[in-house]
């Protein structure tokens, strides 16, 4: 039989199998319990982000601090990137430099792929324009496995901006293959027929679903000016709509959350929200994704 080689990087859901993801979402819980605490003074971690972020890179801060990393924080702007340099020889400098680990969020979906294949640092994705986000789709898992502790059979409904989603591209394909039945909910412009065919009312889903699961409209992806003024009502979590949702239904949003477009103000920290509990679940998980690569565990 051919030898499995660990994970070097990790840059998609792709790539991680039911049996690895089960071993990250148990090694988060191990880093939440503080059963397990990681050690890796005296070495390097680097977090190039070109977009903005608070919460992804917040969390990775904390858990490479947590971890004992030394950290190098770049802005695009403080880099040679503004000079012309590729990012493939920016990364490669951070690598001859020492840094063990860089952590990267860029706006060219499929880039960080081109880059990985000759760095010998690890190299996670923290989201890369409509690609992928598989540390968030980890924290989200984690979240969901905290609440139903299975994933098999669980409906599931993602509701948003399909189309221009990292965050929905990365979950739908890991709950699918986890047992979950995943339905979606997005404005027809929205839709993505590569992520689903069929795509239901918001009505249809919060009548069926166990986890509603929404998105933040990027409208930094798109073309034009979207008018909002009649989302919530038409396409959003309102009041009256999560009165309709299962005693055990919980709702998920990746943040930032526009209160008052895809959520009503006061359901963000209602008792069936989760969604400061997915942040504080990022932290855990971004230790153990860590220190799963570079113990070549994954």
């Amino acid at each position: 039989m051919p030898v499995v080689q660990p994970l070097q990087h990790l840059l998609s859901m792709k790539e991680l199998s039911p049996v690895q993801i089960f071993q990250l979402i148990e090694k988060a819980e191990e880093m939440n319990q503080q059963r397990v605490t990681p050690s890796y003074n005296g070495r390097f971690a680097a977090n190039l982000f070109l977009e903005p972020s608070t919460r992804t890179k917040v969390s990775f801060q904390m858990a490479q601090r947590k971890s004992g990393f030394e950290l190098i924080d770049l802005e695009g702007h403080e880099s040679s990137l503004t000079k012309g340099e590729s990012l493939y020889d920016t990364l490669k400098t951070l690598e001859s430099l020492g840094v063990e680990l860089a952590v990267v969020r860029q706006s060219r979906t499929g880039l960080l792929q081109h880059c990985a294949s000759n760095l010998n640092l690890s190299l996670i994705n923290a989201g890369d324009g409509c690609g992928e986000h598989p540390t968030q789709c980890l924290l989200d898992l984690y979240t969901i496995y905290e609440q139903f502790h299975s994933f098999k059979g669980l409906r599931i409904c993602i509701a948003g901006d399909i189309k221009h989603s990292r965050v929905a591209r990365s979950n739908a394909a890991a709950l699918s293959r986890l047992g979950a039945d995943v339905q979606f909910v997005s404005r027809p412009e929205w839709q993505d027929s590569s992520i689903a065919d069929h795509y239901i009312s918001m009505d249809e889903a919060v009548a069926r679903c166990d986890v509603l699961m929404l998105l933040r409209i990027q409208h930094e992806r798109h073309t034009h000016q979207e008018d909002t003024t009649t989302y919530l009502q038409q396409y959003g979590l309102t009041k009256e709509r999560e009165a309709r949702m299962g005693a055990q239904s919980i709702i998920l949003h990746p943040a930032p959350v526009n209160r008052g477009v895809e959520i009503d103000h006061d359901l963000v920290e209602s008792g069936r929200s989760r969604i400061f509990r997915q942040m504080s679940n990022g932290v855990a998980v971004r230790m153990a994704v860590i220190d799963s690569l570079m113990k070549g565990e994954l």
